[in-house]
């Protein structure tokens, strides 16, 4: 795993950032909800997994994206 790669726990949660190795463990990056900041955790590398992880999409796009969604429920049939 290199640093920028996406990564999870095997048994799932939130996409995870690799910031570098630590021996057998690999430092990760990711932001928590829960105290609203970044934190860095350093988690064993057969618990992690790559994942796919796509884009979020700007703030402009994803209203877009929200109106023609909506636009569509309008001209569907009841």
């Amino acid at each position: 795993m290199n640093p920028g790669d996406i990564v999870q726990l095997k048994s799932g949660g939130p996409a995870l950032t690799v910031v570098g190795e630590d021996g057998d463990n690999i430092r990760v990056l990711f932001f928590s909800d829960e105290i609203g900041e970044f934190r860095e955790a350093s988690i064993p590398a057969f618990a992690l997994e790559p994942v796919e992880y796509e884009e979020m999409p700007d703030a402009e796009e994803a209203d877009l994206e929200e109106e023609e969604e909506e636009d569509e429920e309008e001209e569907e049939p009841k």
